[in-house]
């Protein structure tokens, strides 16, 4: 299988567009668009019954009590863990593109609805489905923020981490219609979920940062 998106390159800086939070000269932060890149696929095996797709932040520090404390910084090499952005399942393997936007625009608090997913396709015997996102648990003892976060909601990263974030795209094919989980689910929950009907995968990687020390410089 092959991964794409036209939002950014493999390796590259996913643009603030498509971030929870973007970089701001005064208030450090604020929220931004929070769309979902663009993303495409093709060279789907035969076989394959439907498509997983994940984003997972790899570099999302497991110690927080010094995230975003002024006077305080997160070292690099402070232990780090995933961190689930989006959670697609059941996704027909007729659809072969997501346009930016379609299933998540803006950052809604106590969390945008789920798990259904208004995306259809011909042949489809289910609707794809969302998981909460970790940002249920980030926001569960804010209660002006606290809720169940469907689908995807980008990067937001400690704006004191010395660490570029690195935000994997992973697309899987498998051979079965629909996973078997039921109600709210989450992203754990569906990777362990997909073990043993995998039949290929692929992934696209993007960076981000709310350290405007590691942002590179303009050309």
């Amino acid at each position: 299988m092959r991964l794409w998106s036209e939002t950014f390159r493999d390796g590259g800086a996913i643009p603030a567009g498509c971030a929870f939070a973007a970089i701001d000269p005064i208030g450090r932060v604020r929220l931004s668009d929070n769309r979902h890149p663009h993303l495409a696929w093709d060279e789907v095996p035969a076989g394959t019954e439907s498509l997983v797709l994940f984003c997972i932040d790899g570099d999302a520090p497991q110690d927080g009590s010094h995230v975003n404390i002024e006077g305080r910084t997160l070292p690099a090499e402070l232990a780090r863990g995933d961190f689930f952005h989006w959670t697609l399942i059941d996704l027909p393997p007729t659809v072969r593109a997501l346009h930016e936007g379609a299933l998540a625009s803006g950052v809604v608090a106590h969390g945008k609805p789920g798990p259904g997913v208004a995306l259809t396709a011909d042949g489809a015997d289910h609707a794809p489905r969302q998981g909460i996102n970790d940002y249920t648990g980030w926001f569960a003892a804010d209660p002006d923020m606290a809720g169940d976060y469907y689908g995807y909601d980008g990067p937001c990263p400690p704006w004191n981490d010395l660490r570029l974030h690195h935000y994997i795209f992973r697309i899987y094919a498998l051979d079965v219609p629909r996973l078997a989980l039921e109600g709210r689910f989450t992203g754990p929950q569906a990777s362990a979920a997909i073990h043993g009907h995998i039949i290929d995968e692929a992934q696209l990687i993007g960076t981000y940062t709310l350290n405007p020390a590691l942002v590179p410089p303009h050309k």
